[in-house]
């Protein structure tokens, strides 16, 4: 980014000047987007497992050229997203992508993206996250960073909880403070984020800290973990035992990264022949934690007690999250009987038949695929039943997504889990979109997800009927032929689990 064809653009911060860069023209279509600026201090040394402390102020006019470190190392392999590692220790930063930098009247609503990757993994540095789409619609787009795994999540008997949370607020008091510098409103901010950025916004809406950082919620594939105070301990006390110190911040800083990463790893992992019921059953084990402090109880009781009940809330689902993980084994679960294979998953009772009765259209699809279906409505769109029905009068809209990768392999003719954030970013012609999507993604299809995206960002409502008015309501995208656009009762497939 240092050649002389590179056109700059510069904003003031409340730390100081930062210098980006234009993509296309400025007033013409291009956007500028200023990447890795930090909205708190490197967490390392003495604030390794601190809350984050606001960045330094610096002199003259600092490079944001590039995208700063993250917190995630290596590749974990685990996300269907590029979403690359950067190394270094400045690892929670903001990258901003707007049309009018320097424009402080312009006052454009704003998107606050978080990323996925089950709290451990993911990263803001992914080009499917580039705001440029967002920026030509005229929204002001910023993607944050945040402490993951036990460095960002994990209990420390003195260290204070939640620090991957706190990472967050304090980044929106970033762009609260800033975002005008960058032709932002900070009276219009968005927060959006898919799989465990999902559930970090639905976390945030449940949260009264969190209240007056933003305005309205999209999440894709929310994920919440809710990690009850016990288990946290509990995860906490044997990553220290595996490494061979005290569960203190004395104790835990003197053990390398790497060493902390794979504890983790030991401490978490789930296998053996329950190993799917008991992911089901416990949920995750390390993420945002009951901590009685920031997050004070299930962030489910949280919206029921109608904390965030002013703010609109677009949430959904893809049909077939997490089914990819047992494709792979349909010749061999072809030949397990249905109802033995779904009661060692923990669907037993009334509830079996019920279920399958309700999903005929996947059972005709084979074993893998109800087995598929059965744990990507145990995660994820139970929870967005559950979740709708408990803001009640709330303003709350309610989508499915049903477009089916036409990737041979393990995505074949499946809605998995990611497929719907290109669509949504509006990206399609991002690297690695049809390793995901399959060849040649439908245009059509972005346009109308993006416009439901924008209009929820820019109008408060994203332009069709809401769960909230009529239960059930539900707009399927990507559904193909004989599938309706608003599908009265959406979700029924689900009920039996409910």
């Amino acid at each position: 980014m240092t050649d002389t064809t590179t056109r700059y653009a510069e904003a003031d911060t409340v730390t100081g000047r930062v210098r980006g860069f234009w993509r296309g023209e400025p007033g013409d279509g291009g956007s500028a987007a200023f990447l890795g600026i930090p909205f708190a201090q490197p967490p390392v040394g003495d604030l390794r497992f601190a809350a984050p402390v606001p960045a330094e102020p610096w002199q003259g006019v600092r490079d944001a050229l590039e995208y700063g470190a993250t917190a995630q190392r290596g590749d974990p392999g685990v996300t269907l997203i590029p979403e690359p590692s950067v190394p270094g220790d400045a690892t929670l930063n903001v990258n901003v992508f707007t049309p009018a930098p320097g424009e402080t009247d312009a006052a454009l609503p704003v998107l606050v993206w978080i990323h996925g990757g089950g709290y451990f993994a993911g990263s803001p540095a992914s080009p499917w996250y580039d705001g440029r789409a967002f920026n030509r619609d005229g929204v002001v787009t910023v993607s944050i960073s945040y402490r993951l795994g036990f460095d960002g999540f994990g209990w420390i008997e003195d260290a204070p909880s939640n620090r991957g949370v706190r990472d967050w607020l304090l980044a929106l008091e970033w762009v609260q403070a800033n975002i005008a510098q960058f032709g932002g409103d900070p009276a219009r901010v968005t927060i959006a984020g898919q799989s465990a950025g999902g559930g970090a916004v639905l976390t945030l809406l449940g949260m009264p800290a969190a209240q007056h950082l933003f305005h309205s919620v999209w999440a894709l594939s929310a994920a919440t973990a809710d990690v009850p105070a016990v288990t946290a301990e509990r995860i906490g006390r044997d990553v220290a035992t595996r490494v061979g110190v005290a569960p203190t911040r004395a104790g835990l800083s003197t053990v390398p990264e790497e060493r902390i990463i794979e504890a983790q790893k030991a401490a978490t992992e789930v296998s053996g022949a329950g190993a799917v019921t008991k992911l089901l059953d416990d949920g995750l084990t390390l993420g945002p934690a009951i901590d009685g402090d920031l997050i004070a109880r299930p962030t489910l009781e949280s919206i029921a007690a109608g904390v965030g009940a002013g703010k609109p809330l677009v949430l959904g689902a893809t049909e077939d999250e997490f089914s990819m993980i047992v494709s792979g084994a349909a010749n061999k679960l072809r030949w397990i009987p249905l109802g033995l294979l779904l009661g060692k998953s923990g669907l037993k009772g009334a509830r079996r038949p019920a279920y399958l009765a309700a999903n005929r259209d996947v059972v005709a699809r084979g074993h893998a695929a109800v087995l598929g279906r059965y744990i990507t409505d145990r995660v994820f769109r139970t929870a967005v039943v559950r979740t709708a029905t408990a803001r009640g009068e709330a303003p709350t809209w309610v989508y499915r997504y049903a477009f089916r990768s036409t990737q041979p392999g393990m995505t074949h003719d499946m809605a998995v889990h990611c497929i719907d954030v290109p669509f949504w970013f509006d990206c399609l012609d991002a690297v690695r979109i049809d390793h995901l999507t399959g060849p040649n993604p439908p245009q059509a299809l972005a346009d109308q997800t993006h416009r439901a995206a924008v209009a929820l960002i820019t109008g408060g409502d994203p332009g069709w009927p809401a769960w909230s008015s009529t239960p059930g309501t539900t707009r399927v995208f990507g559904g193909g032929p004989g599938i309706p656009v608003i599908d009265p009762d959406g979700y029924a497939p689900v009920a039996p689990l409910l």
